[in-house]
C-alpha cells in the first residue's frame, strides 16, 4: 500500500531544525534578532529597496496595510470573488465594504478591466490576488490605480518568489502581503510579511503591529492608537530564514512537477479545466483543476473520498467568496460572478510540494484518470 500523499507538506531541513533549537536555548524566543535577520534577508531577496515588516499572518498584514492606508467605514475595496475568505474579511474588519469582481476562468485572477468597471467614488484600494502563484497583470492594475488615485494592496499570499515580467512580486508596486503559513511555498509555521516602499506607512504599520506603541529616544513608551498584536517570534523567524535559503530551489521543483501534471492531463481535460500555464515566473503554489461533477455522475465529496481511499489527499481552493454564508447574508449573490462560482463548485487541488517526485505526480494522475474516464 502506498503511503499517504497529502495535497501539500512543508520541507524543513536539519539545519533549520538546529537553528530553531538554538533559538529555544538562547533564552530569547519572541521578536528579536532572528526577526530582524529574516526581514533583512527578505529585503535583500526582493532587491534591497523595499521596507519589510513580518507578522503573525498574511491576514494580519492585509488588515494592517488597509488601516495604514486610512481605510474606514464608507470606503470600498475591490476584491476578487475567488480567493481565500481572508481577502474580503480584512476589508469588513476595517468597516469598509468589499466590492467583488469576477475572475478569469483560466488564470483565476481578476483583471484590470474588471476592476475598472467596479470603481466608484468610494473606492480606496484595489486588491489583486496572485492566485496559486500566477502574477496578475500588474502594469495594467498599477496604471488603473494611478489614473484614479487609488492604493494597491497585493494579496501575494501564494506568490513569494513569483516573478512578473522578470521582477519579483513585492519588489515593486505599492504594498504586497506574503503568507508563510505551513502550506505555502516557504513557511514560518504561521506568519507573513509586508513589502512596501512608502515610508509614510511605516509608523502606522509598526504601531498597528504592536499595541499602538510609540517609543521615544530614551525608550519610554506611549500608546497613540488601539493597535493590535501581530509580531512574529524569533522561533518562527528561524524557520523562515532556513526556508528562504531554499525558496528558489523549492519553486523550481514546483514548476517541474506542474509541467509534468500538464504533460499527463492535457490530453484528457479541456483547456478551461486546467489552470493557466503561466511562464517561468509562476511559483506554482497550487495545481487546481476543474471537474464537471454532473457530467461525471458523482460529487466532489465522493471524488475526494475515492482519492483518499488510494492514499491521496485533495484540497479545495476555493469556494466563491460571495457564496459563503456570511457574504450571502450581506446580500451578495454568487451568480453575479459566474467564473468564480464555476471554479468554486468544480475545483479540486492536486498534491504539489517540493518533496514530491515525478512518480508521485504519475500516481495522482493515474488515480484521477481512473475515476473520471
Amino acid at each position: 500500500m502506498n503511503t499517504f500523499l497529502p495535497f501539500t507538506r512543508p520541507t524543513i531541513d536539519d539545519d533549520t531544525i538546529a537553528d530553531v533549537i538554538a533559538v529555544l536555548r538562547s533564552g530569547w524566543i519572541t521578536s528579536g534578532p532572528k526577526v530582524q535577520a529574516l526581514e533583512q534577508a527578505l529585503g535583500a531577496y526582493l532587491g534591497g529597496e523595499r521596507i519589510i515588516r513580518t507578522m503573525t499572518s498574511a491576514t494580519g498584514g492585509l488588515e494592517m496595510a488597509l488601516r495604514a492606508f486610512g481605510v474606514q467605514p464608507g470606503d470600498e475595496v475591490i476584491v476578487p470573488a475567488l480567493s481565500f475568505a481572508a481577502s474580503a474579511n480584512v476589508v469588513v474588519r476595517t468597516g469598509a465594504t468589499p466590492v467583488f469582481v469576477d475572475v478569469d476562468l483560466r488564470s483565476r485572477n481578476a483583471t484590470a478591466q474588471a476592476m475598472a468597471a467596479a470603481i466608484t467614488p468610494r473606492t480606496r484600494v484595489l486588491m489583486p490576488v496572485h492566485f496559486s502563484g500566477l502574477a496578475c497583470n500588474m502594469d495594467a492594475i498599477l496604471t488603473l490605480a494611478q489614473t484614479h488615485g487609488l492604493r494597491v494592496l497585493e494579496d501575494a499570499a501564494h506568490a513569494i518568489g513569483t516573478r512578473y515580467q522578470g521582477r519579483l512580486i513585492g519588489s515593486f508596486g505599492d504594498v504586497a502581503s506574503f503568507s508563510f503559513h505551513a502550506n505555502k511555498n516557504m513557511t514560518t509555521v504561521e506568519g507573513g510579511a509586508l513589502s512596501f516602499a512608502d515610508q509614510t506607512l511605516t509608523q502606522a504599520i509598526d504601531q498597528e503591529r504592536f499595541h499602538g506603541i510609540r517609543k521615544d529616544t530614551a525608550g519610554n513608551i506611549d500608546v497613540v492608537s488601539a493597535g493590535g498584536k501581530y509580531n512574529l517570534t524569533d522561533v518562527a523567524a528561524a524557520v523562515g530564514i532556513g526556508q528562504l535559503r531554499r525558496l528558489d530551489e523549492f519553486n523550481q521543483t514546483r514548476r517541474a512537477l506542474a509541467h509534468h501534471y500538464f504533460s499527463r492531463l492535457s490530453a484528457h481535460l479541456e483547456p478551461d479545466q486546467l489552470p493557466a500555464t503561466g511562464d517561468d515566473g509562476h511559483s506554482w503554489h497550487m495545481f487546481a483543476i476543474l471537474l464537471p461533477w454532473t457530467q461525471l455522475g458523482f460529487s466532489r465529496d465522493i471524488f475526494i473520498q475515492k482519492m483518499k481511499d488510494q492514499n491521496i489527499g485533495i484540497g479545495i481552493h476555493y469556494p466563491c467568496i460571495p457564496g459563503l454564508t456570511y457574504y450571502r447574508q450581506q446580500g451578495f449573490n454568487p451568480a453575479a460572478y459566474p467564473n468564480a462560482q464555476q471554479i468554486g463548485a468544480q475545483t479540486v487541488t492536486l498534491p504539489l510540494f517540493p518533496a514530491m517526485t515525478v512518480a508521485d505526480v504519475d500516481r495522482v494522475c493515474d488515480a484521477l484518470l481512473g475515476l473520471i474516464q
